[in-house]
């Protein structure tokens, strides 16, 4: 994943344009099931436009003497998202009102984007900025806009049922390694993950790499009654290669499905995970958890977005990332999905507690076999999990109410469905 993420950071990516579709088409050597899609530029998608393409060949700004001080060239960063084009010389305190710097990060170079409004700038290191004398500068931004479309990746992987998991990240910034490249390459993975392995998915994942905001309400313009009709579950990834601690941001509800299994998921992984409400909201399940798109939809980070120091600057580079950070996310991922994959609503087929000793099931089940992370003995385990077997609850609150990890009860759950003890009623929903 790391390695990915390396291959990745030096594409300028925007909403639209070639870095997206050289993005895409990384991804889709990584996964062939990939197809990459578009929307044309004017169309209408809700209350938005799809916006024209926007190329940037080059940019800088340099002195009478013809140094260059400002270089595009030089870091992906240097000129604001969606500049218009501009070539004339100017005075500096013309150009001051187009520069973007940090005052209070005085080394690092901001991230400014002007998608909807037509404008032009420059940012650069605050300690670039106090360096520029008075005096004329040749400002040059070689950019152009066009008719052209929005392009996407999307991945349907099939599930013995209808119903869907959402896996949904973003594709849009150029040159940041955690906020941009963490949430791709993880997506990457858990995709490779389930569509390389002969699994027999209960259900259908939805995994889309999206450019931020107009990409998720673009989709949603065409494809949201069946989500609406399909979705169970469904994650934002972003922000998820470092090592600090894990956070989820929750759907509007709070109390959803996918809420539910990843705060259950992340506190076996630290101690307190961060839990931040839909207040809090700042990555696309602003567009799916929405009034009247109301999908089932949590965000997943470890730093969250606009809280650690790095966060939109040029900071935010490899050295942010790690493989072990990926990894552990990673493994959030996969235990998230195995947990929904298993979280049916059993219900004991025996009246009173059922005798395990003539079947054989007092030692079926060990602690050294089967990764079973519980205190109690594994016989303590199942019986509680028949205890609470009562076709109303869930893997998940069953494993909240007896302190177990829900990975623990999946493969109880098996053998005491091998053994008919337990039974998944008939009008459970999927």
């Amino acid at each position: 994943m790391y390695q990915w993420a390396c291959d990745l950071f030096p594409i300028y990516r925007s909403l639209s344009g070639d870095g997206v579709r050289e993005t895409l088409d990384y991804i889709k050597a990584l996964l062939p099931g990939l197809f990459i899609k578009e929307f044309k530029s004017g169309t209408k998608v809700f209350d938005w436009t799809v916006p024209n393409e926007w190329e940037i060949i080059d940019a800088y700004i340099e002195d009478e003497n013809g140094n260059k001080i400002v270089e595009l060239s030089k870091h992906n960063l240097h000129v604001v998202g969606y500049s218009e084009p501009i070539n004339r010389w100017m005075m500096l305190d013309e150009i001051n009102e187009h520069l973007f710097s940090l005052p209070n990060n005085p080394y690092a170079i901001p991230y400014v984007t002007s998608y909807y409004e037509k404008n032009w700038g420059f940012c650069l290191t605050h300690k670039q900025r106090e360096s520029l004398l008075p005096g004329k500068y040749h400002v040059v931004i070689d950019s152009s806009f066009k008719k052209g479309v929005l392009n996407y990746g999307e991945l349907i992987i099939k599930g013995s049922s209808n119903k869907e998991i959402l896996l949904s990240t973003y594709i849009c910034h150029p040159s940041m390694a955690n906020n941009e490249l963490s949430g791709p390459v993880l997506t990457m993975a858990i995709a490779r993950h389930l569509s390389s392995l002969d699994l027999d998915n209960r259900y259908t994942y939805r995994i889309l790499f999206l450019p931020e905001t107009i990409g998720a309400i673009s989709y949603l313009s065409q494809n949201l009654h069946k989500m609406k009709n399909n979705t169970i579950a469904g994650f934002v990834i972003s922000c998820v290669g470092d090592q600090r601690d894990f956070s989820i941001i929750q759907s509007r509800s709070g109390k959803c499905l996918s809420d539910r299994v990843l705060i259950h998921t992340l506190k076996q992984y630290c101690e307190k995970p961060t839990t931040y409400s839909f207040l809090d909201r700042g990555s696309d399940e602003r567009q799916y958890c929405s009034p009247g798109v109301d999908l089932p939809v949590s965000g997943f980070s470890r730093s969250k977005y606009a809280t650690f120091p790095e966060y939109h600057t040029s900071f935010d580079d490899l050295s942010l990332i790690t493989q072990r950070g990926l990894e552990e996310s990673y493994s959030v991922m996969i235990d998230v999905l195995r947990i929904l994959e298993n979280n049916h609503k059993y219900k004991t087929s025996i009246l009173c507690e059922p005798q395990l000793g003539r079947r054989g099931l007092y030692h079926k089940i060990g602690v050294e076999n089967t990764g079973i992370s519980h205190k109690k003995s594994s016989v303590n385990l199942m019986m509680d999990f028949i205890a609470f077997a009562d076709g109303y609850s869930d893997i998940i609150s069953i494993a909240e109410k007896i302190g177990c990890r829900a990975t623990d009860l999946i493969d109880i759950a098996k053998l005491l469905w091998d053994h008919n003890i337990i039974s998944i009623p008939k009008l459970e929903i999927e």
